[in-house]
């Protein structure tokens, strides 16, 4: 069984006694203790090591309590900050609780109140890996063929899948633009009799009309002008297959009707040919649109929407299964840390908070381009509401010390966008590396190796 990951507690003082005293009182098995004697430097460790709890005093030169607790809940606000002073005023008191203190102690503080304060905050920290351990174990019961979910409606379409892939001829999924729809289509495919022939893909959105028969049915040399040489159909190149018709509800009805005829006779007609063809093929529809108000409005046959609509699935939007946010969460940071070469290990709880208030218009698709661009922005190991894209950083104001990044169109590689946000953060900085760090959120030892890669 792995070991548990160690927790670390964050020690600042400037009274080196104090801090070999409280290294000392408060040492445990499981627990690395980190100390500083400068408040500049135990924030630097708080951005390079992410300790659990900070421990730090009120009044020191160069930089306050107050003004560390600042800072630490400005990078994290899961950390447990708790300040200790000789100088104790409920006002004080007041106000570091406000900010986001864990506790405010008096001086000269109470060993064995500090030892119970400590040991029942490493035990919530315990909790918090654990279930963060167990996040991931979901994660991987949670995907199915590809597809992650854990709500009862995922649960359900799952089901629905597995019983209907083993004898469809015709199935229609629906659901709102970016749920999964292709990912469903695939699954269909992969899990039926089929899985060994071809699966072929048609958006009918993106299909000329006038050439929407020949690319489905074929056609014959000289049927009609251009046509030079004979040419199967997708029909007959997904035989033994399945042919996934992306976005339906765009195809012309005159091909609709055709269409029909194939899916009743399994056979198709070329352009231009007397000869039908037998084929077997499983056809796998899907679309966004409403057909049943596009058949009142003499948009889409209802005799093909029956056809189809014999088995349905519908693919819910992922608003409604809020639910499963965590795990696409999870699954999306692990392929674009992957793809990126970083090591990113999670979102801060205010990150977490803002996506869970985002109704989602987009779904799962737009979820997948937020958390690319905050896994692509990120240059430390935690994404944060900085790293997300402008629209979601609503609620806050702007890091003035670091402008805005280039949309998408402009970005160039991972490697240009690391180089351009450390330009500018220490040309706000004025070249100081602390200050250019801590707008980074990154370690300066961190940063001095970026500097150096980039030959800054």
């Amino acid at each position: 069984m792995p070991s548990r990951p160690a927790l670390s507690l964050l020690i600042i003082d400037d009274n080196p006694g104090s801090l070999e005293m409280l290294s000392s009182a408060l040492a445990q098995p499981d627990l690395e203790i980190l100390t500083a004697s400068d408040p500049e430097e135990g924030v630097d460790l708080v951005h390079s090591r992410h300790p659990q709890i900070v421990l730090t005093d009120l009044v020191m030169p160069g930089m306050t309590g107050l003004e560390v607790l600042d800072r630490v809940m400005e990078f994290d606000p899961a950390t447990e900050v708790i300040l200790m002073t000789a100088h104790y005023s409920t006002e004080s008191a007041v106000e570091a609780i406000k900010k986001g203190a864990s506790d405010y102690l008096n001086k000269p503080v109470s060993i064995s109140a500090l030892r119970e304060k400590i040991g029942a905050l490493l035990e919530t920290a315990r909790k918090r890996q654990r279930a963060s351990q167990l996040e991931d174990e979901l994660l991987a019961s949670a995907e199915f063929e590809g597809i992650i979910g854990n709500s009862p409606s995922m649960w359900d379409m799952f089901s629905r899948i597995r019983r209907v892939a083993p004898h469809y001829r015709a199935v229609l999924v629906t659901g709102e633009t970016g749920t999964g729809k292709d990912l469903v289509a695939r699954t269909l495919h992969s899990l039926s009799p089929a899985s060994q022939g071809r699966y072929v893909v048609l958006n009918c959105s993106a299909v000329v009309e006038t050439l929407f028969e020949s690319e489905l049915f074929g056609h014959v040399r000289g049927s009609f002008t251009g046509a030079t040489h004979d040419k199967a159909g997708l029909f007959e190149h997904a035989h033994g297959g399945t042919l996934f018709l992306d976005e339906i509800g765009d195809m012309p009805l005159s091909t609709q009707a055709k269409l029909l005829r194939v899916l009743q006779n399994q056979e198709v007609l070329r352009v231009g040919s007397l000869t039908p063809r037998k084929v077997d093929v499983r056809v796998v529809a899907a679309t966004n649109r409403d057909l049943r108000a596009e058949i009142a409005e003499k948009r889409f046959r209802e005799d093909l929407y029956y056809r189809l609509s014999m088995v349905e699935i519908h693919v819910p939007a992922l608003e409604d299964r809020k639910e499963d946010l965590p795990l696409l969460e999870r699954h999306f940071l692990a392929k674009f840390a992957s793809q990126y070469g970083k090591e990113i290990s999670g979102l801060t709880r205010r990150a977490q908070i803002r996506l869970a208030m985002h109704s989602w218009p987009g779904n799962v698709r737009e979820l997948e381009n937020v958390i690319g661009h905050a896994c692509m922005m990120t240059l430390g190991d935690t994404i944060d509401v900085q790293d997300l894209p402008p629209y979601l950083q609503t609620g806050g104001a702007p890091d003035e010390a670091l402008p805005a990044v280039e949309t998408e169109g402009s970005m160039g590689t991972l490697e240009d966008q690391e180089r351009q946000l450390i330009v500018r953060a220490m040309q706000a900085a004025g070249g100081n590396q602390s200050q250019a760090a801590r707008t980074l959120r990154i370690g300066r030892d961190a940063l001095r190796y970026k500097l150096k890669k980039h030959n800054l």
